[in-house]
């Protein structure tokens, strides 16, 4: 094989004979999905790929959209960015979104806040409910100390250097690496202090659906929990579903269901009225 790659012309005829080519872990291009919600038109599929283990994905995403994360074999890692598409410069503000809720445990009604007192994204549907705001990503040492080689090239990729090749596509750089989310994966702190991981594994297929308040650029890494206590790199695909929908309207649930909350989409709505 490697002396008929050799020859470019049957490289050519190498890499067009994979055209066609399906595998668990890809982007599907135009997007198809069959398990759509009730009531979502295929014409309003934005966005189908399944994220390998150790793998990454990024994509923007318009004000009202509605991204779908599977845990497809019950032991996936989402760690999330989120940007404002119109002015990167604004991003998640995990602090924010913790100390601004009074809650730092995410669920179904949860915002993910900026660093301008917007909301970014509102987690409408959480079947998971393991989900941690304190720890992180991994990066090369630590990977490196628990696994191997863990740059982008090697056998065991960490989750910022992940974060770090997803921003570039959006013209963003190392220093645009903010504290992330990790969905799927929780941490527990315990009365003492202690951060207990709450790694799984768990059953395959939950599900959660992230809705954009504002046009966002989202980067995810699906890397193992940086406190997985497994010796081996323990990851498992992450599958993502994005289609339009309405910008949320004023007697939303989830808006007015505190004054801080609401505070924030006044803040998104503002933004808009420009």
């Amino acid at each position: 094989m490697i002396e008929t790659l050799a020859n470019p012309l049957a490289a050519r005829d190498h890499a067009r004979a994979m055209a066609g080519t399906v595998v668990e872990a890809m982007p599907v291009i135009p997007p198809a999905a069959d398990d759509l919600p009730a009531g979502v038109s295929t014409a309003d599929l934005l966005w189908e790929e399944t994220v390998a283990p150790g793998g990454y994905a990024t994509r923007r995403l318009s004000r009202g959209s509605r991204l779908r994360l599977i845990d497809v074999n019950g032991d996936a890692c989402a760690s999330l960015m989120v940007f404002n598409a119109e002015m990167p410069t604004e991003r998640l503000n995990v602090a924010d979104t913790v100390k601004v809720q009074w809650n730092a445990y995410l669920g179904a009604g949860k915002l993910l806040l900026s660093d301008m007192g917007r909301a970014l994204m509102t987690l409408v549907e959480d079947q998971a409910e393991t989900h941690d705001t304190f720890c992180g990503t991994s990066n090369s040492a630590t990977n490196a100390a628990k696994y191997g080689d863990g740059s982008n090239s090697g056998a065991y990729p960490n989750g910022r250097d992940r974060f770090i090749l997803g921003a570039a596509k959006h013209g963003l750089t190392r220093r645009d690496v903010h504290p992330c989310v990790n969905l799927f994966k929780g941490a527990r702190i315990e009365a003492d202090g202690a951060i207990t991981p709450l790694v799984g594994p768990y059953d395959a297929g939950r599900s959660l659906t992230l809705r954009a308040e504002m046009d966002v650029i989202i980067v995810i890494a699906n890397c193992p929990h940086v406190l997985d206590p497994r010796p081996d790199y323990t990851v498992t695909p992450l599958r993502l579903t994005a289609w339009r929908g309405p910008v949320t309207p004023e007697d939303d649930i989830y808006r007015n269901a505190t004054p801080e909350g609401l505070r924030a989409f006044q803040n998104v709505e503002d933004y808009h009225r420009r």
